[in-house]
């Protein structure tokens, strides 16, 4: 047996094991035919030519039919032979079957030549339905191992991702120990920047509103000398008297400004809508005899509403639109107010004039306190409204700046948040 298996896979190896099978069933098709020509010579009856034509020839079909579809069952291409091998066994084992009773005395127990092919043909297909089971098998087997394979390369490359998973992890959890230190740190300095902060604003309330009083004092017992001794005071002592009165009274400008910035954290309004078109007009209300005198003309978009502390903004637009006429130069002052939505949580916007203008290496130092770009006598001024409207429009977590050439005017943008639609 074991003999007949290794000749049928020897046999089977030799060529394509599909086209094997397929050879069986054409050469017992064949038989099934030239052996019912046969009987039709011999004037069998036509119940036995069925009979036998059926049990050679089906068998052939079998191995026909089932070779040509090997390619479309589970059964993998490598194990064609094993179909094949077993078909050839089988067709092996009953020839050497018949080959022994063909030795036997009684020539009886041979059979016929008829036999032979129905004997072989059925052997042969009953090989091939084993050699169907033992290659699904395998196929099954050999896709388990595959598998087993493919789990394993699956499995291995899972650890190493593993590894270096552990890895990464390690060193994200030293990067976030340094993190947390340095945001400890962060928070620290922070904190102590804020405390700083209220100490500097409480010192320059506390200052500037101590220094009030003097300065008021001293301001008060120079216009009394000046009115009491007006006819006795030369010249010059008058001049000088003027000079220390005037004195008094910038600084007195200069605290009270002061006092402004220093409160604009600390003494703000909460912030909720705000009409912007409505803080611009009590503006122009206040600055209305000063446009009168200028000849200004002040020309605006309709404004958004925005987020904000009315009294504060109302600062802002005070100062822009003061600095605006007091630097227009000889002609009458041009001023225009636009808003431009910038994205859904931001409005930008703008004051231009077609004043003095501001040379650029300049433009930063404008919003710095009490610096002045123009002497008092060309310009009256403390010098902070602006550093006020940054700190204001800072307040409002905004920013502001000022594009501007010597000659051509300024433009200054400050943005505010929007008010959400849904708050109304």
């Amino acid at each position: 047996m074991v003999r007949w298996k290794r000749l049928g896979s020897v046999s089977a190896s030799a060529v394509d094991g599909r086209s094997v099978v397929v050879a069986l069933g054409v050469l017992y098709v064949a038989l099934a035919v030239g052996w019912g020509y046969v009987l039709v010579s011999r004037e069998t009856s036509s119940a036995s030519l069925v009979l036998v034509s059926l049990l050679i020839g089906g068998p052939g079909i079998v191995l026909l039919y089932g070779g040509s579809r090997l390619p479309e069952t589970d059964i993998r291409p490598e194990f064609y032979a094993t179909v094949a091998g077993r078909s050839l066994i089988g067709l092996g084992v009953m020839v050497t079957i018949l080959g022994l009773y063909h030795l036997q005395p009684d020539d009886s127990l041979a059979g016929s030549f008829q036999t032979v092919l129905i004997l072989t043909a059925l052997s042969t297909v009953a090989g091939f339905g084993i050699g169907i089971n033992d290659a699904q098998a395998r196929s099954r087997a050999f896709d388990v191992e595959e598998r087993n394979r493919e789990l394993e390369r699956t499995r291995s490359h899972v650890e190493e991702r593993n590894r270096e998973l552990e890895q990464i992890r390690s060193r994200l959890e030293e990067r976030n120990g340094e993190l947390q230190r340095t945001q400890a740190e962060l928070e620290e300095t922070v904190s102590e920047l804020a405390a700083s902060n209220e100490r500097l604003e409480q010192f320059a309330y506390a200052a500037s509103h101590d220094l009030q009083e003097p300065l008021r004092m001293v301001s008060s017992y120079l216009q009394l000398i000046e009115r009491r001794a007006d006819d006795e005071l030369s010249e010059e002592a008058e001049e000088f008297l003027a000079y220390a009165v005037d004195g008094a009274e910038r600084m007195r400008g200069m605290i009270e400004g002061l006092l402004e910035y220093s409160r604009v954290e600390t003494q703000g309004e909460p912030v909720e809508p705000v009409e912007l078109d409505d803080v611009l007009a009590d503006v122009r209300t206040d600055l209305r005899m000063r446009i009168e005198e200028s000849d200004a003309e002040i020309t605006a978009d309709s404004l958004p509403r925005v987020q904000g502390d009315a009294g504060q903004l109302r600062q802002v637009f005070q100062n822009l639109l003061s600095n605006a006429i007091e630097y227009s130069g000889d002609e009458p002052p041009q001023v225009d107010i636009t808003a431009e939505r910038r994205s859904e949580a931001t409005w930008t916007v703008s004051v231009r004039d077609d004043g003095l203008g501001i040379d650029p290496a300049d433009q930063d130092r404008v919003f710095e306190v009490f610096e002045r770009l123009h002497s008092r006598a060309d310009h009256a001024g403390t010098g902070i409204g602006l550093a006020l409207c940054q700190r204001i429009v800072e307040r409002h977590g905004g920013e502001i700046r000022v594009d501007s050439e010597p000659g051509e005017g300024a433009t200054f943008s400050f943005t505010l948040p929007a008010v959400d639609e849904q708050e109304g």
